[in-house]
């Protein structure tokens, strides 16, 4: 995330840039420059979930109370002090950014295998050296914040960019956040959430003059730094050869840097001393080592203006970037054109058009946002409802919607899975066919078979997909009257959710199972999915019945594992309480229904015999299982082999091969499903 070195490099190298500031002092210095004016922080909340998430138990699923009761502290802080907060986070992978994106899911699994290894090896939680994300925190911190009151919006790319657009248009206080993006861009002060003190609100700015002035560039030489040391848009490795070549002729290496330190002060030194004296005389393929890679070079530069702002490097514009919410920056190969006359426009701005041309081009309302829409290829050609999409995606509504109905093409990160479990399915494949019947109702059922109807691209993590092709995934016919879904979402809150966060902070667990690690992820992916669902069908249910807080504690959930997995009957699990037993029996009578439809075969995991009062013991150990026979679409492939990739799911497909069905024995039969009691 970033530029390469730089955070290391500001903090070790250059410590003047730091400043030690107090919100409250800053936000009294800008109520009197600016009378009338909130003092706003913009907060790129992508930066700050692993600062907001401060529970112990993270492993479990989430602690979705104490997290909520955090993020209610967290604003009361700013809000105290006249502070008014404003939160971004990411609303969709561009496409030029999308290999960064799969490298980092890559390495998040190999931090995920890591966990589960220790946690069979420990049966504990590892230390906060090994912290991941609970599922879905992302998504439900969107909801958490709006339920909190609070301005939260969702960008239409990677949001750093409107972050920084954001804070220069509305003349913020500053951008809240921990990415040295926000070095580069020329916008309001930026402050590092890692450095924040919430009780005095103390933290440290980080000054891109005072960079500059170290670095002796000026303000517009700092997307050509950052292009050239590599971001998420240029490659590092790109221009590797160039930087050693620089810091072969540098002459002036700082002893209190390292190699990759002397390296940006090395660079630097040739931008300030080599390619400014012949700035507005060459174009930079004449200067620097662009090759085939001189378009995605002045996309990477050009990707750091903000509406309004010019740069002296760019002599020709990028060919064909054209994004929605962004500065669309066409070709000029006009051998007249003059650095000046690039300037970059966002769709927000009232001063600017939405998107960068020639004179002769005519301009548009950047107010209004049809002629984007209908530039773009769509899913769904219908203008007012991508109007009403787009809004609802904006405002951060709605979950995955946008994205099926624009580009067709989604993505959900990585999940706590264990990938050496062959009896659990992964999430991706668990909640295909509720997608699939989403699908079915934004783009409808297409004509059937392999070859019509609409496919919408799916980027979904999980175990054995290298992730170098979407998934390609068609809808799933609806066979219910009339044009409206037979979800069907319970509005009851879960049993697993009735424990105050003072409670559950002093729960300790037995140990912890990392099947159930992996259900608690799988159950929180599950509501998600409702969020898509509800999304979907225009809100018919309030949003509140299935959020996390309102329904799923993680070692409520962990610690009735262990108790159905010691023996406990159903009564004690539900502490007595009637009505959570009958709703039990409930759901546990449409689950063995829909596994009879599906000749799937349930048994249970043990045998067991009455104990004493609640309890019950084992007879003999292992493993009871019989195998059942063939299913009635034949012997059905492994959920782990169907391989990732470009395939086509069609309609039926996950059906057909089910990861739910259990996994084929030495015999080749497919095994049953297991449940405790």
């Amino acid at each position: 995330m970033g530029v390469r070195g730089l955070q290391g490099f500001v903090g070790s190298a250059c410590p003047h840039t730091r400043t030690a500031v107090n919100f409250k002092e800053l936000a009294e210095l800008h109520r009197n420059q600016h009378p009338g004016c909130a003092p706003t922080v913009v907060v790129d909340a992508m930066c700050c979930l692993r600062y907001w998430y401060t529970p112990e138990s993270w492993v479990c699923g989430g602690q979705w109370r104490e997290y909520f009761a955090a993020l209610r502290d967290f604003v009361k802080a700013f809000t105290t002090v006249g502070i008014k907060l404003v939160f971004f986070f990411d609303g969709m992978v561009e496409q030029g950014k999308r290999a960064v994106w799969v490298r980092r899911r890559l390495k998040n699994n190999q931090e995920i295998a890591r966990i589960f290894h220790y946690i069979k090896s420990h049966r504990e939680q590892p230390g906060r050296n090994m912290f991941f994300l609970p599922s879905g925190l992302a998504i439900f911190t969107r909801f958490a914040l709006k339920t909190l009151g609070q301005e939260t919006l969702c960008s239409l790319q990677e949001a750093d960019y409107e972050v920084a657009s954001y804070g220069l248009q509305h003349n913020c206080l500053g951008i809240l956040g921990e990415d040295t993006d926000y070095l580069i861009y020329d916008t309001c002060p930026y402050f590092s959430i890692s450095e924040l003190c919430l009780d005095s609100l103390d933290t440290v700015m980080l000054c891109r003059e005072k960079l500059c002035e170290s670095l002796e560039l000026s303000l517009a030489d700092l997307p050509l730094l950052a292009c050239l040391l590599g971001n998420d848009t240029v490659p590092e490795g790109l221009f590797e050869s160039f930087r050693f070549q620089c810091l072969s002729s540098y002459t002036s290496a700082r002893k209190n840097s390292d190699k990759r330190g002397n390296v940006i002060l090395a660079v630097a030194d040739h931008i300030s001393k080599v390619l400014r004296l012949h700035q507005g005389e060459k174009k930079l393929e004449e200067m620097l080592p662009l090759g085939q890679n001189k378009a995605l070079f002045y996309k990477g530069v050009a990707s750091y203006l903000l509406p309004g702002q010019t740069s002296p490097w760019i002599f020709q514009k990028p060919i064909g970037i054209t994004t929605l919410g962004k500065q669309i920056v066409s070709v000029s190969t006009d051998p007249e054109f003059k650095p000046e006359s690039l300037v970059c426009t966002h769709p927000e701005s009232k001063e600017e058009t939405p998107v960068c041309t020639h004179p002769e081009t005519e301009q548009e309302d950047p107010m209004n946002v049809e002629p984007e829409m209908k530039q773009q290829v769509t899913m769904v050609s219908d203008t007012e409802i991508l109007k009403v999409a787009r809004a609802q995606h904006v405002q951060a509504e709605s979950y995955l919607v946008y994205g099926v109905m624009t580009s067709g093409e989604i993505e959900c990160s990585n999940t706590l899975e264990d990938a050496l479990d062959q009896a659990l399915p992964s999430q991706a494949f668990v909640y295909r066919p509720m997608r699939q019947r989403v699908y079915s109702l934004l783009l409808g059922a297409g004509g059937g078979g392999a070859s019509g109807g609409p496919v919408v691209r799916e980027w979904f993590v999980h175990s054995g997909n290298p992730l170098r092709h979407p998934d390609l995934v068609r809808p799933l016919p609806m066979n219910v009257p009339g044009c409206w879904p037979g979800w069907c979402v319970s509005r009851h809150s879960s049993a697993c959710a009735r424990k105050e966060p003072l409670q559950s902070t002093d729960m300790m667990l037995e140990h912890v199972e990392p099947r159930a690690v992996q259900l608690d992820s799988l159950l929180v992916r599950d509501l998600s999915m409702l969020v898509l669902v509800n999304s979907a069908c225009g809100f018919p249910w309030s949003s509140s019945d299935f959020m996390p807080w309102n329904v799923f504690d993680g070692k409520l959930f962990h610690e009735k594992y262990l108790q159905s997995d010691r023996g406990y009957t159903a009564e004690v699990l539900v502490e007595q309480d009637r009505s959570r037993l009958t709703r039990f029996h409930d759901l546990k009578s449409i689950v063995c229904k829909a596994c009879v439809r599906e000749d799937r075969h349930i048994v249970s995991r043990q045998h067991w015999r009455p104990h004493h009062s609640g309890r019950w013991e084992r007879q003999g150990s292992g493993s009871h299982r019989t195998n059942s026979g063939h299913s009635r679409s034949g012997r059905r492939q492994h959920w782990r082999d169907q391989g990732p990739g470009s395939r086509q799911c069609e309609p039926g497909w996950w059906r057909r091969h089910s990861p739910s069905s259990g996994h084929p024995d030495e015999k080749g039969k497919q095994q049953p499903i297991s449940l405790s009691p």
